[in-house]
This record gives structure tokens, C-alpha cells and sequence, in this order.
């Protein structure tokens, strides 16, 4: 009987650890190859793990909760039958002494579960070794070496993580309220528990300081954020301390674009079953744009920066429960009109039914979002590490706007939108996210309206 381990999968880029939500099977149950065995959680996504064989579940290594390091054996599953016997020719030759008594570990096989792609990071083993036993996940010890935190100053962090783990909030409030250690090398002792001064961060603080702030009159509600609202907050904390945002704007007059959709959209459904948005469109624009400015297709790595080559456009979409995600759609600059709207209604729709697979949560390389959708007619928004760029299309109002013609200027009702584009200012400059958004609205303004489809 051999024994296979079952290991917590990488489940997208950046993503370092999940945790646990529950265990669909137990010790002793059997499983069939594929079939689910636990549910896990990261900031992205909630994901089925499937066992890689068929056997039966004879450890579990964590409990539900638990936050499981990418690469880690989770489970062990016995799988049935005899392992493969040794061909004759070598198992007539004598074993060498140091091989007569295998370690137990060499008996189980690694299997990892089929959409694992990626190796760990090393940054997971970036920090100097010393002699501290404490566990630390592969996401806090990356932050750690950003921050120049060594590992006995990270010892002095309370955490709030099962056993005392220090998680990404506790290293992020840590340094959020300035308590990282000074150049001379003193630690600080204040503890870290105490309420902070970044507004952000005070939604990370713990339930006892959110506590603290309860008035007697008892008019407030005090309201749990949920797993995943916890997620986002830490990402977005985590999104401006990495990256200096600075956000362009310009408007754009797309009435041409406008109208050519509204005259076309009863014939879209009809010939392709798809009712057609503005966000295809909006998309055909950005992809168009990256190919001419492809240094906003970029991630940082330290002093690197990584050019994709792929274009991969996230969009944001909002779940039932209020909170967002960004499916995306891979190699958007490949897809015509057509495919770039079934693409998006597809996502979108099994985005509102909580049905995205982590496959098509991974891989973006670049972000649109639509606040126009709420009524707003621009917006700021936060980059999506590790991306360098996240587009904000606005809300299409009708206004009065000069024309020029050849008989002179004239002043007509127009349809028009601001865009804004927030980017990382380590890597892009004000002319370049100047240009490049500007580009986008040059592809907005100038939509064939004579194109078929």
C-alpha cells in the first residue's frame, strides 16, 4: 500500500498561504480520484481541493481554521493495492547497507493536486537564519525583508494567529503604527495592540480596540468584518505601503461609441445570444493601448522589473455578499468584440453565482474598473498587486461641449466619461501613465462605428 501526500496547492500569483474552511472528508473515509476532499479560502478565492488519487484518508495533518503555508502536505491518503515490484535484473542485485532500512518518509509519494503550477517563492527563506523556532509564513517573512525587519524583531510581535502566529495584519499594524525598530538597532516593546493612527489600519485593529471605541448610549452596532472583507482590507493596506499611487484623469467624449451600441444592441443578441456593454469595449481600448505603451504590462521584484507579455485584463466584479473580485480575461488582445463580450458575461455571470474557479482569478496583469456603475463619475482606485496599474472608467454623462468644424466652433450635447488611471511611481512616470491613459481615450473617442460583428 502506498502513501501519497496531499499538499495545499499554489492557488494563484502572490498567493503564499490558505486557510482551512472545512474537511468534506475525514480519517478512515474513502475517496474516489477527484473527488473533494476540503474546502480552502485565500484573499482571492474559495476553492475545492480534489484528491490527486483514489485511496482512503488515513491523516489530516491541520484542523479547519488553520492557515497552511503553499507547499505543505495537508493529508495522507493510502491509496489501494501493491506498489510496482523491482524488475528481476535489480532485484537480484544485494541493496548496500545504508539502503537495507528506508526512512518512512522515502515510502510517501508527493502529489500535488493538478492545477499547481507554480514552485514556492523564495522568498520564503529570504530572511538570515537564526535561532528562533517561531513559524512564520512565507508572505510575512517577504514583508519582513522589505521592511529590513530581522527575525528577532519580528519575535517581539504579539500575534493574533492560531498559537500565536504572527499573521499579515500583525506585521502590517506593526508597521503602521512606526514601532519598527530604528536604525541603531532597539527594539520596541510598546505593545502592539493599541489602537493606530492610520485610518486604514484602525479597521485591522483587534475586536478588543474596536471594542474600546463602543459609546454607553449603546446607539452603535459593532459589526464583524467577514473573512473576506478582512482579505481585501489587508490587501489594499498592503497595496499602498508597497506602491507611491499617483492617479491621472482625463475625459473622453464617446458619444460616437454610445450611439453605435445603442443602435446595434438588438441585433448583437439576436446574431450572438450576448448582450452587449460598454465593458468589452472598454477592454478592446486598454489591450489596444498596452501593446502600444507595454511598460504598464509590468510587475516589480525588488530592482527588476518583469515585463509580461502576456496581456491579461482583470475586471472588477462584485460578488452577492458585496464584496469585489477581478476575474480575468487572458490574452484580452487576441480577442475581437465578440469574444471579448462573451468572455465578460461569462465571468461576470458566475462571478454574481459565486462560481469563478481559481484558475480565472489568476494570472492579470493589468485591472479595469467600472465606477460609473454606482453613479460616480470618477474614482481613485488601489492598485492590485502586483500589478503597476489599475484603469477607473466613470459614470457617461450627457454635457455641453465645444466642437470644432469647418464653419467654426459650436457647442452640442455630447456624451462624455472621465477616466482615471492610478500607477505605481516607482516604475511609471507621469508621462508614461499620462500617455497611456490618454491613448485609451484616443481608442474610446475614434470607435469604428461602421465595424461589424
Amino acid at each position: 500500500m502506498a502513501k501519497v501526500e496531499l499538499i495545499m496547492p499554489k492557488m494563484g500569483e502572490s498567493i503564499m498561504e490558505a486557510t482551512i474552511l472545512k474537511w468534506v472528508k475525514n480519517v478512515g473515509d474513502t475517496v474516489d480520484l477527484d473527488e473533494t476532499i476540503l474546502e480552502i479560502a485565500t484573499d482571492k478565492v474559495d476553492s475545492e481541493i480534489p484528491s490527486p488519487v483514489a485511496g482512503k484518508i488515513i491523516e489530516v495533518l491541520y484542523k479547519e481554521d488553520d492557515v497552511v503555508e503553499v507547499g505543505k502536505a495537508i493529508a495522507i491518503i493510502a491509496t489501494e493495492g501493491e506498489e510496482p515490484a523491482a524488475s528481476p535484473a535489480i532485484a537480484e542485485k544485494p541493496k548496500p547497507p545504508k539502503e537495507e532500512a528506508p526512512s518512512a518518509a522515502k515510502e510517501i509519494e508527493k502529489v500535488e493536486v493538478p492545477f499547481v503550477t507554480e514552485p514556492i517563492p523564495s522568498a520564503a527563506t529570504s530572511l538570515k537564519p537564526s535561532d528562533s523556532t517561531r513559524f512564520y509564513s512565507p508572505l510575512v517573512k517577504n514583508i519582513a525583508k522589505q521592511e529590513n525587519i530581522a527575525i528577532a524583531e519580528l519575535d517581539t510581535i504579539q500575534g493574533s494567529g492560531a498559537k500565536g502566529r504572527v499573521t499579515k495584519r500583525d506585521i502590517l499594524n506593526y508597521i503602521s503604527t512606526g514601532k519598527k525598530a530604528s536604525s541603531n538597532g532597539n527594539v520596541s516593546t510598546v505593545p502592539t495592540t493599541q489602537v493606530v493612527t492610520a485610518p486604514i489600519a484602525n479597521a485591522a485593529t483587534t475586536q478588543t480596540s474596536s471594542a474600546a471605541a463602543t459609546t454607553s448610549s449603546g446607539n452603535n452596532e459593532i459589526v464583524e468584518m467577514d473573512r473576506m472583507r478582512r482579505l481585501i482590507a489587508d490587501h489594499m493596506v498592503m497595496s499602498k505601503h508597497t506602491s507611491p499611487h499617483v492617479t491621472s484623469f482625463v475625459e473622453a467624449d464617446v458619444t460616437n461609441l454610445v450611439n453605435w451600441r445603442n443602435s446595434v444592441k438588438g441585433e448583437f443578441l439576436k446574431n450572438h445570444g450576448e448582450k452587449i456593454t460598454f465593458t468589452p469595449i472598454f477592454i478592446e481600448a486598454v489591450a489596444k493601448a498596452i501593446r502600444d505603451f507595454p511598460m504598464v504590462n509590468v510587475s516589480v521584484d525588488g530592482t527588476k522589473i518583469i515585463v509580461k507579455k502576456d496581456i491579461n485584463v482583470g475586471m472588477a466584479a462584485a460578488l452577492p455578499s458585496g464584496n469585489l473580485i477581478v476575474p480575468v480575461i487572458k490574452n484580452a488582445d487576441q480577442l475581437n468584440l465578440v469574444g471579448l463580450t462573451k468572455k465578460v458575461n461569462d465571468l461576470a455571470s458566475r462571478a454574481r453565482e459565486n462560481k469563478l474557479k481559481p484558475d480565472d482569478i489568476q494570472g492579470g496583469t493589468f485591472t479595469l474598473t467600472n465606477v460609473g456603475t454606482f453613479g460616480n463619475v470618477m474614482g481613485t482606485p488601489i492598485i492590485n498587486q502586483p500589478q503597476v496599474a489599475i484603469l477607473a472608467v466613470g459614470a457617461i454623462k450627457k454635457k455641453p461641449a465645444v466642437l470644432e468644424t469647418e464653419h467654426g466652433d459650436v457647442i452640442a450635447i455630447r456624451h462624455m466619461m472621465f477616466l482615471s488611471l492610478s500607477y505605481d511611481h516607482r516604475v511609471v512616470d507621469g508621462f508614461l501613465g499620462g500617455s497611456f491613459l490618454r491613448k485609451v481615450a484616443d481608442y474610446l473617442e475614434s470607435f469604428d462605428i461602421k465595424q461589424g460583428f
